[in-house]
């Protein structure tokens, strides 16, 4: 049965109307494809991807599962429309913490629209792009059984400044965030989330170490996806954090060239997330 996803933080969002994703109880995430360029520019990337053998596979697990494409009925009733059949990335978790981070200092792609290009550098000047390399685009917390689940609005976080941007990293891995300034985020899984072996920051590098190397695509507009489940922290299960990187609509060819833009705000958020692990106090 489809249904609207219950935990999404960024991108357009179906409900009142609005044409959004949908998922299934089978763990799949259907996203419309845009109507323009690019929807068929996604598809081409996703079909690309999933046949290129120039990608090791240890870097694959980064990336959504491609199920290919399916006509569905559209959230917004107006009837059967193409959808991207992608792995559902928190299918299974019980309460899934989420932050979208949009990588990159620049937005748009080569070769944009005038009109398209001015509004991704007002949005990137008024966010922390600019200064940092990357944004948080969403975010969503699970604090505990009283407090439930905590969802600041999208258009707050997105307009942070850079000191506002590690708090809300810092809030992603804390048991009392809050919107209230004058509490202080505990920070509590720190350790179990960004640290360790096979935690986000560990993650993050080895996907590093791929982007210094390859060649083949540069990812606009591009966002890295962290998500863990608290319930199993809290039940000392553990089930593991995870990256993936989504929103492919504006990767075009990298042309033998490092895609210098995505690794800058990839070394960003690097950075910020280890100076959380090292002092998670300050």
């Amino acid at each position: 049965m489809l249904k609207v996803p219950d935990h999404q933080v960024a991108g357009h969002q179906a409900g009142g109307g609005k044409l959004g994703p949908l998922v299934d109880d089978s763990g799949h995430f259907y996203k419309p494809l845009q109507s323009d360029e690019r929807g068929s520019q996604e598809v081409a990337f996703y079909t690309a991807f999933s046949t290129d053998t120039r990608i090791p596979d240890h870097f694959r697990k980064f990336f959504p599962v491609f199920h290919g494409t399916k006509l569905l009925e559209a959230s917004d009733g107006s009837g059967l429309y193409p959808h991207l059949a992608l792995e559902d990335i928190v299918s299974g978790r019980t309460h899934p913490c989420i932050l979208d981070a949009k990588i990159g200092a620049r937005t748009w792609y080569p070769k944009a629209a005038e009109d398209y290009l001015q509004k991704c550098l007002k949005k990137d000047r008024e966010t922390a792009c600019l200064d940092l390399g990357f944004r948080i685009s969403g975010l969503q917390v699970y604090g505990n059984k009283l407090t439930g689940l905590w969802k600041p609005d999208r258009h707050v976080i997105q307009s942070g400044s850079v000191d506002n941007s590690k708090l809300a990293l810092r809030k992603f891995v804390s048991s009392n965030p809050s919107t209230d300034s004058d509490i202080k985020p505990d920070c509590s899984f720190t350790s179990t989330v960004y640290g360790g072996p096979d935690g986000i920051l560990a993650q993050l590098l080895v996907l590093k170490s791929w982007f210094e190397e390859q060649t083949f695509y540069h990812f606009y507009s591009c966002s890295v996806l962290m998500v863990y489940d608290k319930e199993s922290i809290l039940q000392g299960k553990n089930r593991g954090a995870q990256i993936k990187l989504v929103d492919f609509a504006h990767v075009i060819d990298g042309r033998g060239v490092i895609d210098h833009n995505f690794l800058g705000g990839l070394c960003s958020l690097i950075k910020m997330i280890t100076d959380i692990v090292t002092s998670p106090s300050t």
